[in-house]
């Protein structure tokens, strides 16, 4: 479930911030799909890949966890 919320709080952010999922995963050094794998939740992003997103998006870690 927490692998869900990651994705959808991601894929919220990245339209909040403009970026289609190509702009976004060419940001992220990460391909289409594997981007796609991860806002549907079926693919868990490392730490490392959250740390580049919260940059790329300029939000906190924090802010990308919030479920308000």
């Amino acid at each position: 479930m927490e692998d869900f919320i990651w994705g959808r709080r991601i894929r919220a952010f990245r339209k909040l911030k403009g970026f289609t999922q190509e702009e976004f995963a060419r940001q992220l050094s990460i391909s289409v799909s594997v981007l796609g794998e991860i806002e549907r939740g079926s693919r868990v992003p490392s730490d490392e890949l959250l740390v580049s997103v919260t940059e790329v998006l300029n939000v906190t870690l924090e802010e990308l966890k919030s479920i308000k």
